[in-house]
């Protein structure tokens, strides 16, 4: 196992030597499973990616923070249904998943990595949770790199409807100092 962002690839540039790593691997009949905490892309939209920079990773061989929370979400409750505030990669696993996503009496909502949040998805979101939906992040982190320095990433998104929500009250997860 390895991790993706910061060891194979930055801010889609390849990281020196991480071709010859896994092409080792490969090499070797070794098998090999690369996570990312990114739930924007599914593992196939990855596997296109990283083929672009010189890295074969098939779909197979990636999991993601959307794939590892749709898996979890299926084991709690099967079937399910989930509001969503994130990208396709996560919407996809939901869906693959067999959850129905919906914004009426969801079993969850689910906060995954975007590019664009918005101030209604996280209001709606907030007040599912103070209507009884579980709260669920695809990554504590609160910052996330780019070219142009950090971005703040799901953690740090997870904190207002943490803290404006009903399950603040009743199972506080973020402390203050």
């Amino acid at each position: 196992m390895t991790d993706m962002d910061g060891v194979l690839v930055h801010e889609g540039q390849l990281i020196p030597g991480a071709d010859a790593f896994l092409g080792a691997l490969t090499a070797a009949g070794h098998p090999f499973l690369v996570l990312t905490n990114n739930s924007i892309y599914s593992a196939r939209d990855l596997s296109a990616r990283l083929r672009n920079l010189g890295l074969d990773v098939p779909p197979a061989s990636l999991w993601t923070s959307a794939e590892a929370t749709a898996a979890f979400l299926n084991s709690q409750r099967p079937n399910g249904t989930a509001f969503v505030v994130g990208e396709a990669g996560l919407t996809s696993a939901l869906h693959e998943a067999g959850y129905v996503l919906t914004d009426q009496r969801p079993d969850y909502v689910v906060l995954g990595e975007t590019r664009s949040y918005s101030f209604e998805a996280i209001t709606r979101a907030i007040r599912l949770v103070d209507a009884g939906a579980r709260f669920i992040a695809t990554n504590p982190d609160a910052t996330g790199p780019s070219l142009d320095g950090i971005l703040p990433a799901t953690g740090s998104v997870a904190a207002p409807v943490d803290e404006t929500s009903a399950l603040r009250r009743r199972t506080p997860r973020f402390r203050r100092p």
